[in-house]
């Protein structure tokens, strides 16, 4: 594996939609105990901190979960959802802007026989990394992980050179967030149009 990771300058810029759109074909990587496993992003979705009630910061709300969204970008922010799945965001823009992109699919790449033990899999198919609970027990991301940069060696997001046309890249709304009003429609989330490895169509 070469190492090619992601630029601060990628998460520092201010259009966390854009952001969101770039980072699908991209690696994301893991490396816990010498064990490396990771997976192309094949579904994205962006939140802003500002104006958007679908994002946990929006309002400029700062809580012990949210202040991981304030810092400055190319950290992960990592919450648990329903008590039970560990959702892996990367936090973008400069500092107390509190942006964010879920991280919603992955195709597995490498380590797919720790992704299958890890998920208890026989074989690897969407069901394995499709959705962002379940990319994230792939994985092995937790919210003990909340706050780790991408520049590390345990996380971190590589460019092996795989490009989207943006005619290739579907905009849909975001998921589960009907509670945001008119923003829930905003075309947010971002997945090729040829690949099943997405959480929902």
């Amino acid at each position: 594996m070469t190492d090619q990771k992601l630029p601060p300058a990628f998460y520092r810029r201010t259009d966390v939609v854009t952001i969101a759109r770039e980072l699908v074909g991209k690696v994301l990587c893991t490396s816990f105990e010498g064990t490396i496993t990771s997976g192309i992003i094949t579904e994205a979705e962006a939140y802003c901190g500002r104006g958007d009630p679908a994002c946990h910061a929006d309002g400029d709300t700062r809580t012990k979960r949210t202040e991981t969204m304030y810092q400055v970008g190319g950290i992960s922010y990592v919450y648990l959802c329903y008590g039970i799945h560990h959702l892996f965001n990367v936090v973008t823009n400069i500092e107390d802007k509190a942006d964010a992109v879920l991280i919603r699919a992955i195709k597995p790449v490498d380590g797919i026989d720790i992704m299958l033990k890890r998920r208890s899999f026989q074989k690897a198919s969407p069901e394995l990394t499709a959705g962002p609970g379940r990319l994230s027990q792939a994985l092995n991301i937790t919210t003990n992980h909340d706050g780790t940069s991408l520049f590390s060696e345990t996380i971190w997001i590589e460019d092996r050179g795989i490009v989207f046309n943006p005619d290739q890249i579907h905009a849909t709304k975001r998921i589960g967030v009907d509670y945001a009003g008119e923003d829930a429609q905003l075309p947010w989330r971002f997945y090729p149009k040829e690949t099943p490895w997405i959480s929902k169509k």
